[in-house]
């Protein structure tokens, strides 16, 4: 039905038509398909199906230009986006750059397209990597342009998310970014090296004299027209031997003779500078007016040697400037009080190129010079493309009396010899790309039904992976229950082992004798309150230490021979009797009871050391005789 999809055009065209008038934003440029595609997603977002009721309630509604702009506009975006272009670009092309530039000479960069920013900051980091920080701050110039408003505001920020470094090195993540609660921020230093600003690709004017441009993955968004054209405005934008990098989903710059391909794997081109148009020459022929007086004739050649349209200037046999017309004094800044000068003394003898050379060739040989492909960069953004030529002034007597040098700004007719070359290459190439694109669309199709099929297997594993996990679900729940027992069974354990250590702990207390229990390591694990209140140590400072360590009134070095069998044999028992200097400072003889300590098994694990205040001093030497070491008693049967 032609009249409906006219009508359908129609509304979508006045959608594009409102957005460029109300609002600036002209998206006329880009691919009818995939804009359509996103308008209607919006649409479909409110609840609109006609494209003249959502033009309503987007003339109505203030906020929805900024849902539908952000609809438009897929920000997609990442640090060092496409991890082998970028390693090719910090290894190869950097160092490329930097090399064909002196060590205090600026280094520009533009990033167009560049979304919220990681892009940008991603260029900072490998400058800063090849030149050093500081040489960085003071040389580099990173511009970043986009025309979305609010991810320009994001960017300037140079706040992200742990998510958005993930992928990047530690180094990288240690040396540019400061962590600021959840977020990470750039470094601040860096960040005042990189502009952020609103550029349209599509109406503004580009930023020139640019050493390296990134544009990456945005031209595939338009139509081959606007394509062209931003092209040309890249090219423009580029000195004369500077790199253009390009994202992968753009092939075009391969068939264009702007750029030369430096990496086409990788997208990284350099710029051509344009062939020079081949201009007639432009001859000047002063005759005699053999009517007129010779006054006037002479008043007639200098009015039209200075009106002519075309900059020129004479310099007679001895270098000096004698003539030069409206047009040269307006390029090149020249006066009538340079009549009469030297031309070494002036800045056109070597700007915009080495001119005494060439005068005094043509002075030489007598003959007519054309000097091509000059290109003087007279300001920011104001480039010009020349042609020189060089005529000797030959007298009637044959003397030579000086030379005229005419420069022809042949800018405009470069621009469209390359914008003719440019139109023809793309027709050469639609076919081409069409017959690509058929292809594509049919192994399209084949990839489309494959995955169809897919789809409808994946659906029946999932269905069975469904029941398998209804299945391991009520496992779990038997399981769970089976945990519940285990976890109260284990709780009434712990409150039994509870009340038996607070038992334990009754019985060493309420022990008036000094109990210490050891490990088989004769390290402390047990020492109670009769034992702290003979050696004035509490069991907190000695649990864990080794029995020989104490330094206490007790000589725990006599024991060694004591304690020792007791944890080997788990029968052994032994008294002795040493003398020994309570906690009070006090001469006290002490009996220990030493004897192995069993587990269930019967096998000694540590052993327990009794001790008490002997009662009299001869009871004392009577145990002194009768024992094999002179101070200890026979041991219990």
């Amino acid at each position: 039905m032609p009249g409906v999809e006219d009508e359908l055009d129609e509304g979508f065209e006045a959608i594009l038509g409102h957005l460029k008038e109300a609002r600036g934003f002209d998206f006329t440029g880009y691919k009818r398909s995939s804009l359509m595609r996103r308008v209607r997603r919006r649409m479909a977002q409110v609840g609109f199906e006609g494209y003249t009721d959502y033009l309503d309630h987007l003339q109505a509604n203030t906020d929805e230009f900024a849902r539908l702009f952000n609809t438009i506009l897929i920000n997609v975006t990442a640090f060092f986006r496409d991890p082998d272009a970028w390693d090719y670009l910090q290894s190869e092309v950097i160092p490329m750059i930097l090399a064909e530039r002196g060590p205090g000479d600026q280094v520009r960069i533009w990033s167009a397209g560049c979304s919220s920013g990681e892009e940008a900051y991603s260029l900072a980091i490998v400058f800063a990597e090849a030149l050093g920080m500081e040489e960085f701050r003071q040389r580099v110039k990173i511009y970043a342009t986009d025309v979305d408003e609010e991810a320009l505001a994001q960017a300037r920020q140079a706040s992200y998310p742990e998510k958005a470094i993930d992928g990047l090195p530690e180094s990288y993540v240690r040396r540019y970014f400061e962590r600021q609660g959840d977020r990470f921020v750039f470094h601040k230093d860096l960040r005042r090296s990189v502009i952020f600003g609103r550029n349209d690709l599509v109406q503004d004017a580009p930023i020139s004299r640019i050493d390296l441009l990134v544009c990456r993955n945005t031209l595939m968004y338009f139509n081959a027209d606007t394509q062209a054209d931003i092209l040309r405005k890249l090219h423009f934008a580029l000195l004369p031997r500077g790199v253009l990098f390009m994202g992968k989903a753009e092939m075009l710059l391969s068939h264009s003779r702007m750029f030369d391909p430096v990496d086409l794997k990788h997208r990284v081109f350099r710029k051509v500078p344009n062939a020079p148009l081949a201009g007639s020459l432009f001859g000047h022929h002063f005759l005699q007016d053999r009517r007129g007086e010779p006054g006037e004739a002479d008043e007639l050649r200098a009015l039209a040697f200075g009106v002519t349209p075309v900059a020129q200037i004479v310099v007679n046999s001895g270098d000096l400037l004698i003539l030069v017309n409206q047009q040269a004094q307006q390029i090149f800044g020249l006066s009538d009080r340079d009549l009469g000068r030297p031309l070494r003394d002036l800045e056109i003898s070597y700007r915009p190129v080495e001119l005494r050379g060439y005068v005094e060739q043509v002075r030489n040989e007598r003959r007519a010079l054309r000097v091509k492909d000059v290109e003087w960069q007279r300001g920011p953004g104001d480039m010009l493309a020349l042609e020189l030529h060089v005529t000797p002034l030959i007298s009637a007597s044959d003397e030579p009396l000086g030379v005229s040098v005419v420069f022809h700004d042949i800018t405009t007719s470069q621009r469209l010899i390359a914008e003719l070359a440019n139109a023809n290459r793309q027709r050469e190439s639609a076919y081409e790309e069409l017959q690509s694109t058929t292809e594509e669309l049919e192994t399209t199709n084949e990839e489309l039904q494959s995955t169809v099929e897919e789809l409808e297997t994946t659906n029946e594993e999932l269905q069975s992976t469904n029941e398998e996990l209804e299945t391991t679900n009520e496992e779990l729940q038997s399981t769970n229950d089976e945990l519940q027992t285990i976890n109260n069974a284990l709780r009434d354990r712990t409150g039994e082992l509870d009340d038996l250590n607070e038992f334990l702990e009754s019985v060493l207390t309420s022990l008036r004798a000094g109990v210490i229990v050891v490990d088989r390591e004769m390290r402390v694990v047990a020492w109670n309150a009769g034992a702290e209140e003979l050696w004035g140590l509490r069991s907190d400072e000695t649990e864990g230490e080794h029995l020989l360590n104490l330094d206490i009134g007790l000589p725990v070095a006599e024991l060694r021979p004591v304690v020792r069998p007791a944890l080997a044999d788990p029968s052994y028992t032994k008294d002795v009797v040493v003398e020994a200097v309570n906690r009070r400072g006090r001469q006290v003889t002490i009996r220990v009871s030493c004897g192995a300590l069993r587990n269930r098994r019967g096998h000694s694990t540590g052993a327990i050391l009794v001790m008490e205040t002997a009662g009299a001093l001869s009871a004392v030497s009577q145990t002194a005789t009768e024992g094999t070491s002179g101070r200890t008693t026979p041991d219990r049967p």
